[in-house]
């Protein structure tokens, strides 16, 4: 799983009185999507209708949305359900042959505003036939060579905004799909960018997040080649209200000098990484084709402490992938310990359609359950170790809905009571729950 690939599937659903739902599948990326088709849709007046934005990085989240689908349709026969996002672009006749699917819409057709117009009048007119006759409407995405600006949006009660600089991805790991659905790697001009960050500034965002499918790859189809950490480094100058900037998962070996020098100085970039290690084997991370070695991850985390002592790291791993034997998985077991891993995502191998690892020799499937247990286990060791760490210390606290709140270094913060969004509060945790600290 590259990058924000590698976030968990759980499916996050929004409703609007009883008007527009969005479900979403998938990645931090595809929520930030799901909000800007919710507001196109919604400026084209479309109305009474279930969005679908599907997930392809396992076939967990390709059944679940699947499921999803034929729920929606049997809680509201006569509404629309218009299927997207990854799993849609890379098998449209699949989710066009069920019956319960009205639309199916690429990646790039979701962010044309024209897509919900047309929608918006088919609905309008009423009676079975309102939809187009022709179900799909999925192009060819490694056609597009430019990226296609996301309307930006702040989710209701959330204090936090999200910029989409970089859609797509040029590697090719052995186990994902994810490339097919996305096209290749395409970056957001700074200019702008930074008019959505001033836009979200203005709105009441006190922290930024910069996401993408490959973030440290930003800019390399760009004129004169910027970099992640130079874009940063423009945002944190030309918007210096801005208190507060981090970013979603990127790959250490393409962090550039200008990140570098940012982590070691800059107090408004959030000491938080989120690394696409994805194993702790060498022959493994070479059966991926990841681009890295297991001393390369111990050694950039190690870096990264000396640059900024108070950093904090969390990692996707993925448990059972083909041919990997037991001496194999204790190394991915031992990189949480070795890298200080604070925040793990663990993903169970699962063989995608049409890739490179789906013909190598699958292990069965309860030695994959069995090892990814393992490993969440060895994680939520390391959360609680992480959590303990911080009992009785001051911390900076952006507080959310929900009674919650994220700390400098993304440690969830659990309060008593309600307390008002979008406040920066200095909390001393006095106990645990194992995945937030609590705080009177």
């Amino acid at each position: 799983m590259r990058e924000d690939k590698g976030s968990e599937h759980f499916p996050v659903s929004e409703k609007r009185g009883n008007a527009l739902e969005v479900v979403t599948f998938g990645c931090r990326l595809n929520i930030v999507e799901s909000e800007a088709l919710r507001l196109q849709a919604e400026a084209a007046g479309l109305k009474h209708a279930a969005i679908v934005n599907s997930c392809a990085v396992t076939a967990e989240a390709t059944r679940q949305a699947r499921q999803a689908i034929r729920r929606l349709k049997r809680e509201q026969p006569d509404r629309p359900v218009i299927v997207t996002g990854c799993a849609a672009q890379i098998e449209p006749a699949r989710f066009a042959a069920m019956p319960e699917a009205d639309r199916v819409l690429g990646n790039d057709e979701k962010l044309r505003p024209e897509s919900w117009e047309a929608l918006a009048r088919s609905n309008s007119l009423g009676g079975e036939q309102a939809l187009p006759a022709d179900k799909l409407a999925v192009g060819d995405i490694m056609a597009h060579a430019t990226m296609r600006a996301a309307p930006t949006g702040r989710f209701a009660g959330h204090t936090r905004g999200f910029v989409q600089v970089q859609n797509g991805c040029d590697h090719r790991c052995t186990f994902c799909v994810i490339p097919f659905g996305r096209g290749h790697s395409r970056s957001l001009p700074a200019g702008h960018v930074l008019a959505q960050c001033r836009r979200l500034v203005e709105a009441g965002a006190r922290e930024i997040v910069l996401t993408g499918v490959d973030l440290t790859s930003y800019g390399r189809d760009l004129p004169g080649e910027p970099t992640l950490g130079t874009l940063a480094t423009d945002i944190l100058r030309e918007i210096p209200e801005l208190g507060r900037l981090r970013l979603s998962s990127i790959d250490a070996v393409e962090v550039d000098d200008a990140l570098r020098d940012l982590i070691a100085t800059e107090a408004r970039l959030m000491p938080h990484l989120h690394l696409s290690l994805q194993h702790g084997d060498d022959l493994i991370l070479k059966r991926m084709k990841r681009r890295h070695g297991r001393e390369d991850a111990i050694r950039f985390c190690d870096e990264m402490r000396r640059l900024r002592p108070n950093i904090v790291f969390g990692a996707d791993l993925i448990a059972g992938f083909p041919t990997e034997d037991e001496a194999m998985f204790a190394r991915s077991l031992s990189l949480i310990e070795e890298c200080g891993l604070s925040f793990v995502h663990v993903f169970p191998y699962s063989a995608r359609p049409e890739t490179p690892a789906a013909r190598m020799p699958q292990l069965p499937g309860e030695i994959v359950t069995e090892r990814a247990s393992r490993l969440r286990a060895a994680a939520a060791t390391a959360q609680q170790r992480h959590l303990a760490a911080r009992m009785g210390r001051a911390l900076s606290v952006l507080t959310e809905r929900g009674k919650t709140g994220r700390a400098e270094d993304f440690t969830l913060v659990r309060f008593a009571s309600e307390i008002e969004a979008g406040r920066i509060v200095s909390v001393t945790g006095h106990a645990s729950d194992g995945r937030a600290l609590l705080a009177a």
